[in-house]
């Protein structure tokens, strides 16, 4: 009877530990997320399912490009791409990124460039013009949607402070057969 007991006692220690390391991993580290929506088209499609690394930004600061995941004003966590750091310009002007003054190339946009036929695919736009100021404050990021004609992104809602960054994700595991980590070429 003693056996008994004490390898009921052993699965039940294995099995709250195992529960708690879930949760703890999944709280503090890492975290599925769906995309809901087409603001990221080409690069992520509707109903993706990717890792969100939530350690990374606990760690570091954001890089400019990376795919990061934040709780927006509507009570939801959107998907998008940082555009501005902290202390940038950002400015739009014939379809061409330019922080800083400088032109930089946005190839997961290359694509949708090539489809659009009827203006820009990006309005064009100063960063004073979208929210009022000439640089992205301090402890927050510009971001935009890859989809630009169809995203709901700094341009309406502001910039995103850092502290409602949940983290960034880069992995796509589902459906299987688009399994990929996204890169910036």
């Amino acid at each position: 009877m003693t056996k008994k007991k004490n390898e009921l006692w052993e699965w039940t220690k294995a099995l709250v530990i195992a529960v708690a390391l879930a949760a703890v991993i999944r709280y503090f580290l890492f975290a599925p997320i769906v995309v809901d929506g087409l603001s990221m088209m080409p690069t992520l499609k509707d109903q993706d399912r990717m890792i969100v690394n939530k350690f990374s930004y606990d760690i570091g600061t954001p890089k400019r490009f990376d795919i990061i995941v934040f709780h927006a004003p509507e009570k939801k966590d959107y998907i998008k791409r940082v555009i501005g750091l902290p202390g940038d310009t950002i400015e739009y002007k014939d379809d061409i990124l330019y922080v800083n003054g400088k032109a930089y190339k946005e190839p997961y946009l290359d694509e949708y460039k090539k489809k659009a036929e009827d203006g820009p695919l990006t309005e064009p736009f100063t960063l004073e013009e979208k929210i009022g100021r000439k640089t992205v404050p301090k402890g927050e990021l510009f971001v935009m949607g890859d989809n630009r004609r169809f995203s709901k992104d700094s341009r309406h809602i502001g910039t995103v402070p850092m502290s409602k960054v949940i983290g960034k994700t880069n992995m796509v595991y589902w459906p299987i057969k688009d399994a990929h980590i996204v890169t910036v070429k």
